[in-house]
């Protein structure tokens, strides 16, 4: 988790719930042993001939676009920002085939739209970056790999020196959102309206990816035969649950569908802060 005040999208701070995925690939085939393949390109017309030639061997690819440009969006969920990742698997009648994370079935784009969406301006402006795994392991040590993993995540959400990053990154805002009662109530809900979309529409997943890492654990706890890590992926699925209701409660409010007490959304920030906490006390001791 991490906040940025001084770092802006749309004008708003920008709120973070996992790392970059450039930052997650990057760990992922250091720790499994395979190089990660990358290319950006300097104008669309390379960019989208070497796409095409990736297509044209059978390869998938990873690619990073602007979410404003990308038309199966629905516009409600379309804003400029830069970092969004999805895959592409096949060209078809001129558009091409995307596995978008936001959406459950595959999506088809036309090439003038997703060579802008590729190339958009701007604050992490993807310059046409595509990325693919080159000889991937045949098997992997989940026994030293996993614990490691975890070591990871705990420092990063418990041990690090910023205020802005893990736990006490969520406190942080926690005490940002409560300020809020002194200030403009139009910039207020822009402000949680901010910290929702990055969190459940678009952005990086607050309560998807509490989810998510509730089931890793839960899997690593059934292949290393830990009840600690089972225990531990319940007690995270509650913080996803937690998040969830932050994010309920703050919908609500942007939509002014409840009075403005960000106080309340406050709290309830504290609370997924520490039940965070408790999950990553109790990974500090299994490690």
């Amino acid at each position: 988790f991490v906040h940025l005040p001084f770092f802006k999208i749309g004008g708003l701070p920008l709120t973070s719930y996992r790392q970059p995925p450039g930052a997650i690939y990057r760990v992922l085939a250091r720790r499994l042993g395979f190089k990660l393949h990358r290319e950006r390109f300097r104008n669309p017309e390379d960019g989208m001939r070497a796409l095409d030639a990736h297509l044209a061997s059978g390869r998938a690819v990873g690619m990073q676009a602007g979410v404003f440009w990308l038309p199966y969006f629905p516009p409600a969920m379309r804003f400029h920002f830069n970092a969004h990742n999805l895959i592409v698997y096949g060209k078809e009648s001129g558009e091409y085939l995307l596995s978008d994370p936001v959406f459950e079935h595959p999506q088809r784009c036309a090439g003038s739209d997703l060579a802008r969406a590729r190339f958009a301006q701007g604050a992490l402006a993807p310059k046409g970056l595509l990325y693919y795994p080159e000889n991937p392991p045949a098997s992997i040590d989940y026994a030293r790999l996993v614990p490691k993993a975890i070591r990871s995540t705990v420092n990063l959400m418990l041990r690090t020196p910023l205020p802005l990053i893990g736990v006490r990154g969520i406190r942080y805002l926690a005490r940002r959102i409560e300020k809020l009662k002194n200030g403009d109530p139009r910039y207020a809900r822009l402000f949680v309206g901010q910290i929702v979309r990055m969190q459940e529409e678009i952005g990086t997943g607050g309560g998807g990816f509490r989810f998510m890492y509730a089931a890793f654990l839960q899997e690593a706890g059934e292949k290393l035969n830990s009840p600690a890590l089972l225990d531990a992926s319940t007690k995270m699925t509650e913080a996803g649950d937690a998040w969830r209701q932050f994010a309920l409660a703050g919908a609500r409010f942007v939509k002014h569908k409840t009075e403005g007490d960000v106080a309340a959304l406050a709290a309830a920030l504290v609370r997924c802060a520490g039940q965070e906490e408790r999950v990553y006390r109790d990974l500090l001791k299994i490690g």
